[in-house]
């Protein structure tokens, strides 16, 4: 069940968030029940500097977690540049959660921003995770640029709404071997992860869908359960589909016939 990105082993798939959390202590409970070990942190929206009032960075357990610093809320390919060269300079990482976003309804990325800033910080060291739409053309620029992995949405950032385009998620799971391939964005509930890693995902990023359910601990456990069943079904290979029946006690053979 490893997660292999940039040389680095995960032994879960699941990847986690921190915002929209009740309190931090909820935030803690959760990290805890989903088994995930990749947690993503907004570097504008957490306090990295005054370390004498209380940060999310408290209630995430870092000697079992790896945090993951992301550049959400980033609008131009400069503005995230700089927020990754902070969340490094602080000493949270140098891999990088990369978003740069296009559109403020949508928060669909900019593609274009996105590549030029993949190139710069590629090329400053880091190691970078973009998050990007679900266009294998994109992807395949992105890889080029030295992306040690892509993240494509399922659908908008928050809605919930799960899945919306199997095919293209078919495509690029085929297409693209040399790096993972992270589902990010959209899921609502763990048949949507479930759903993620049966097309082949090597793992999904989710945070409101926990967040925002009525027991998120609960739903924590079950994303964890969702993630790991469809990586199952996906490594055992499913049935082939039949238009019509087929008996699964085969009357061949039998005494008497």
């Amino acid at each position: 069940m490893s997660l292999v990105i940039a040389g680095r082993t995960f032994r879960s798939r699941l990847l986690i968030g921190t915002g929209k959390y009740r309190s931090f202590h909820e935030m803690a409970r959760c990290h805890a029940a989903s088994g995930a070990e990749v947690v993503t942190v907004a570097v504008r929206r957490v306090n990295l500097t005054d370390r004498t009032k209380e940060s999310l960075l408290d209630y995430i357990d870092r000697e079992r977690m790896f945090i993951l610093p992301n550049t959400a809320g980033c609008y131009t390919a400069d503005d995230a540049i700089r927020t990754a060269r902070l969340g490094r300079e602080v000493g949270l990482s140098n891999w990088v959660k990369l978003e740069v976003i296009g559109d403020e309804r949508t928060l669909f990325p900019d593609n274009a921003g996105l590549l030029e800033a993949t190139r710069v910080l590629v090329k400053e060291g880091f190691v970078v995770l973009p998050y990007t739409n679900d266009d294998l053309v994109n992807a395949r620029h992105l890889i080029d640029a030295g992306a040690s992995a892509v993240m494509p949405l399922a659908a908008p950032i928050g809605s919930g709404l799960g899945i919306q385009n199997t095919t293209n998620l078919r495509i690029l799971r085929e297409m693209i071997t040399e790096v993972p391939l992270i589902v990010d964005a959209g899921v609502g509930t763990a048949s949507d992860a479930a759903l993620a890693m049966e097309l082949g995902a090597d793992g999904v990023l989710m945070n409101t869908a926990i967040a925002a359910a009525e027991d998120a601990e609960k739903m924590a456990l079950a994303m964890k359960l969702g993630v790991e069943a469809g990586r199952l079904a996906f490594e055992s290979g499913r049935m082939e589909k039949k238009l019509y029946a087929s008996a699964s006690s085969p009357l061949t053979g039998v005494i008497g016939r």
